[in-house]
């Protein structure tokens, strides 16, 4: 069993919420930007996939690089 650990991600719902403080974390993201939808669903069909048949028992941090 795998984790994915996801950061800040743009959808309708975060963005109106605080579009301030939204774009505050996105400047400090080393990846310059926060993430997308597509992003998540990226590392989740890579873990789906054959080519992930070896990670087991990982906790992936998909962040743009961002730790808090």
């Amino acid at each position: 069993m795998n984790a994915v650990l996801p950061g800040l991600v743009e959808t309708d719902g975060v963005t109106a919420h605080d579009r301030q403080r939204f774009d505050q974390v996105a400047a400090m993201t080393p990846a310059g930007r926060n993430g997308r939808p597509d992003d998540i669903a990226d590392v989740v069909a890579f873990l789906a996939s054959d080519a992930a048949r070896w990670v087991t028992g990982q906790a992936i941090a998909a962040t743009g690089g961002l730790s808090f």
